[in-house]
């Protein structure tokens, strides 16, 4: 059986930690032994005083696993070491943390899964481009691609193009994030033109919201904002947003997992024409994710109807932006899974389950 898989992505945001994290549970739902090692990090946190990926985090804490940096999260080119590297490439041992990570790893489990960092050049600046540290790893290659057809072959022939050059075997592809009603067109004729370079399709998963979906602790962060009240609430789930113009209109169809935008100066009148809606609609305050008030620089507002924002535990986050510009700026978040989004880590793993072939993969 297959005893280690490189994850690879054609490029960010397309799914492959949400993927990593199904196959990972998906193989030990198997019954095997298997573990996890992010070669080269970008995005890290101190742990223990050393630094760690944020995706070794998640997954240690998500799947359960002691991590030690050395062996989860061996490299990580944080801010200014591409310079440096050119300089004196000497001074850094990155191979050789590689290999001492997997060579331990691989002894200790059945099966290893190591995912990528970004498209799959990133790291060739340090000489641990995606392929290059596939090829030192001896790994075969699982591609994860954004769903379509012609832009998904597009760049799926371009990506693999690296992994070909280093002889780096592709053990399949997975299309991710398709519409649902294009699922099986997709899956024809993506399937077919794999079946011209003799790369299996594995699987084509659905595009589903509420992996997309942020919590406000996310959409405070993108905001550089700061909380007002009910600081407990950040990690609530955004699913929908009106604006407190909206409100006082009574314009607002879904008030699930609801998000207020509102100026400050209309603050009070929004929450007022909210708690009428919710009232007439028979439903309670907690289907309401949070506040955000905009329009603030440094002074502190008060705070209407703070009863009613406390009872339901509603967060109120303050930003500079006016009210389109912060609703802009949450439309172009990139949303990531994370360890206060167990419920999307739960459905990466049901989606892989569903829709991926394991057998044909191991």
């Amino acid at each position: 059986m297959l005893d280690r898989i490189y994850i690879a992505a054609t490029s960010q945001h397309v799914g492959k930690t949400t993927c990593t994290l199904g196959l990972m549970a998906a193989i030990r739902e198997r019954g095997h032994k298997v573990s996890y090692c992010k070669p080269v990090g970008q995005e890290w946190v101190e742990l223990g005083g050393l630094q760690v990926d944020k995706d070794a985090l998640l997954f240690a804490r998500g799947m359960d696993f002691e991590l030690k940096a050395e062996l989860h999260s061996p490299v990580i080119i944080g801010s200014g070491v591409t310079a440096r590297y050119l300089d004196d490439p000497a001074e850094y041992g990155f191979n050789r943390a590689i290999t001492k990570a997997s060579r331990r790893l691989q002894t200790n489990n059945e099966v290893v899964i190591y995912e990528g960092t970004g498209h799959p050049g990133v790291g060739s600046v340090c000489d641990v481009s995606n392929a290059q540290v596939a090829q030192l790893l001896d790994a075969p290659v699982v591609m994860v691609v954004e769903g379509g057809i012609g832009s998904t072959i597009d760049k799926l022939n371009l990506n693999l193009a690296m992994f070909r050059e280093r002889r780096v075997p592709v053990r399949g592809v997975i299309v991710n994030k398709t519409r649902p009603a294009k699922l099986e067109k997709v899956r024809h004729y993506v399937g077919k033109y794999l079946q011209k370079t003799g790369i299996p399709l594995l699987g084509v998963l659905p595009f589903e919201q509420v992996l997309s979906n942020p919590i406000m602790a996310s959409i405070r962060e993108s905001l550089k904002g700061h909380t007002l009240l009910n600081k407990d609430g950040l990690d609530n789930q955004v699913e929908h947003i009106a604006s407190g113009s909206l409100l006082a209109q009574e314009e607002v169809e879904n008030l699930r997992n609801l998000l207020v935008i509102v100026s400050h100066r209309r603050l009070d009148e929004a929450l007022s024409a909210l708690q009428s809606i919710l009232q007439d609609r028979g439903l309670p305050g907690s289907t309401i994710s949070g506040v955000v008030v905009t329009g603030l620089l440094d002074e502190e507002p008060h705070l209407p109807h703070t009863d009613f924002l406390n009872a339901h535990n509603i967060p109120v986050v303050a930003c500079p932006l006016d009210t389109y510009g912060a609703a802009v700026r949450i439309s172009q978040m990139e949303v990531k899974i994370n360890l206060k989004t167990p419920w999307k880590i739960r459905r990466a793993v049901e989606l892989i389950e569903e829709h991926v072939d394991m057998d044909l993969l191991l």
